[in-house]
């Protein structure tokens, strides 16, 4: 698995073309020709009513490599921009939704060490997007919104249209709280609510859609993937035909897909030796150091697997500003000593870590494929 060549990370231009500035500018509309985004069509701002269309999972690269199954999106003004690090959903939509980067709101991750310094972090992993450690249902240890304090959509209350499984989960409250969710239970449900909202008189909604992601994950990058693309090119036809004249639909995503299949590398004993634990995810794996070993498990890591992935210590990652230009001391507590993320399509295995099912489309790592993302626009 060697590689020639090690290619950079695309690190999030969280200054600039960033889903960080998507809500922030719909919200606020054209300030000045120094505020308005370059990469947002001026008309998106001055439109009566806009749509936020998040679709989980839809990375530009896999977008532009389906021209022929999305003919809808294909015709859209628009271009990529980068979403956060690291690639993954519960980071990236919370950054959607606060306007802020992972070093800010905390939700550093899926599996999010949470410990904390006296017992070692590494002994409490909060898994995000269910909101749960091994000591099962986490919402009252770790309360979601003590856990993510920002404010959301620049707290204008905007109804937010998601899955009906969603409404009561513990990452909803924590990247979605203090809105009016509108729940739905397939794709039609979707349209229907987020036109009802529209003609109901709403400026802005945001609506959420997740079977891209569920599908990379279940049956990667495949004819089953090729299939849900073309269903929500349709459903985007459906929603531009029936909002009024007048609204803008603004599409983007919160990351981008790599096909893994089972090329998941176990760590070497020089490696399990030097660490109490793990936490992050398979495409960004953070290695949490035994007390005095955090130099030695870099340069161990950086031995077994510096030909597969970047091999970075916490203070490189923060200097580098892959969370941001500002990483709180909460959000730094929740990050280990050591990330692996992998520029090859493999992933590394915890074995603490359990899915019900076996993960062939995996995100996480800084990767084209996984930061950058779609900024669509229509205006009907």
């Amino acid at each position: 698995m060697e590689s020639l060549t090690v290619p950079d990370p695309v690190v999030p231009d969280y200054s600039d073309a960033c889903v960080t500035r998507l809500v922030p500018s719909l919200l606020d509309g054209p300030e000045g020709p120094n505020e308005w985004p370059w990469w947002l069509p001026v008309e998106v701002g001055s439109a009566s009513r806009v749509l936020l269309l998040v679709l989980d999972g839809l990375g530009w690269s896999q977008l532009q490599e389906r021209v022929d199954q999305t003919p809808v999106m294909g015709g859209l003004i628009g271009g990529p921009i980068t979403t956060v690090a690291p690639t993954t959903t519960a980071s990236a939509l919370t950054s959607i939704s606060t306007g802020v980067p992972p070093g800010e709101h905390g939700v550093v991750g899926y599996r999010i060490a949470v410990g904390g310094p006296e017992v070692g972090a590494h002994s409490e992993v909060l898994n995000a997007l269910r909101w749960t450690t091994k000591f099962g249902d986490a919402r009252r240890k770790h309360d979601p919104q003590e856990f993510q304090v920002h404010t959301l959509f620049g707290a204008q209350w905007p109804i937010v249209v998601t899955r009906r499984a969603f409404l009561e989960s513990g990452f909803t409250a924590a990247h979605l709280s203090d809105t009016r969710l509108v729940g739905y239970g397939d794709r039609r449900g979707l349209v229907n609510e987020v036109v009802e909202a529209f003609n109901s008189g709403e400026a802005f909604v945001y609506a959420y859609w997740d079977d891209i992601d569920r599908t990379a994950h279940e049956f990667g990058l495949s004819d089953r993937y090729d299939a849900e693309l073309s269903s929500c090119d349709t459903m985007v036809s459906d929603i531009l035909n029936r909002l009024p004249v007048g609204t803008a639909v603004v599409v983007t995503a919160d990351h981008g897909q790599v096909h893994v299949g089972g090329r998941m590398l176990e760590l070497p004993v020089g490696v399990t030796g030097l660490i109490d634990g793990q936490s992050g995810e398979a495409r960004f794996r953070w290695l949490h150091a035994r007390p005095g070993a955090a130099t030695d498990l870099l340069a161990a890591a950086d031995e077994a697997f510096g030909d597969v992935a970047w091999v970075r210590s916490l203070e490189q990652v923060v200097a580098d500003g892959w969370f941001g230009p500002r990483v709180t001391g909460v959000a730094r507590r929740r990050l280990g000593d050591v990330a692996l993320v992998p520029y090859e399509p493999v992933g590394f295995v915890d074995t603490a870590e359990h899915t019900s099912i076996e993960l062939i489309g995996r995100h996480g790592s800084l990767t084209a494929d996984e930061v950058l993302v779609p900024a669509l626009c229509a205006v009907t």
